[in-house]
């Protein structure tokens, strides 16, 4: 029984660190524009709600249209991301004086969580099957959605700060190649 509950563990914990890989990712991106406190708060509960909340929407659809929203799901989540990566570019090469993308509040953040959180659709739809009640498998993805968020927002920070004055140009491809990088992997079936 140890050994099962060992590989139940095991099981759950690579499909949340798989869905927490891309929110680090883009979380390093927006971090590297400075973020306060309430922000990152803000981002993260964002994050990690889209994630579940995407998790628990693919159960409910099930299986029968898995397949199909499955995979298109995922390509429309790094076509997001790349779309806002590339208009984050675009504001910081224009130079203009309305304020860049923002994805710490409001439409941006609603854009931003959706984005990262098209692969837990696909993910719930098999969720069941991996041998984990869903209980514990929606703690666990929200737990790695929270704590990947918080982990890209410093290594963000860390490197926006040593960057200054491109932070939101590099905040922008950071991005747009996280889009491209992630379904390339997908397309090429190793995401």
């Amino acid at each position: 029984m140890p050994l099962l509950v060992a590989a139940a563990a095991l099981k759950i914990a690579i499909v949340a660190i798989s869905l927490g890989l891309d929110v680090f990712a883009v979380c390093i991106g927006v971090g590297m524009s400075g973020l306060d406190w309430r922000q990152k708060f803000r981002i993260g509960a964002a994050f990690a709600f889209a994630e579940v909340t995407m998790t628990l929407f693919g159960v409910l659809l099930g299986a029968t249209a898995g397949k199909y929203l499955g995979d298109v799901a995922g390509y429309l989540g790094f076509i997001a991301i790349t779309l806002v990566g590339g208009y984050m570019v675009w504001e910081a090469l224009r130079g203009g004086e309305e304020a860049p993308f923002d994805l710490s509040r409001g439409w941006g953040l609603v854009l931003g969580a959706l984005s990262v959180s098209l692969d837990s659709l696909g993910i719930g739809f098999s969720i069941l099957f991996i041998g984990v009640p869903l209980g514990v498998s929606i703690v666990c993805i929200a737990a790695a959605s929270i704590l990947s968020t918080s982990m890209g927002l410093a290594l963000g920070k860390a490197l926006g700060a040593r960057i200054e004055e491109y932070a939101g140009l590099w905040a922008g491809v950071i991005l747009m190649g996280t889009g491209i990088v992630f379904a390339g992997l997908k397309l090429f079936g190793r995401g």
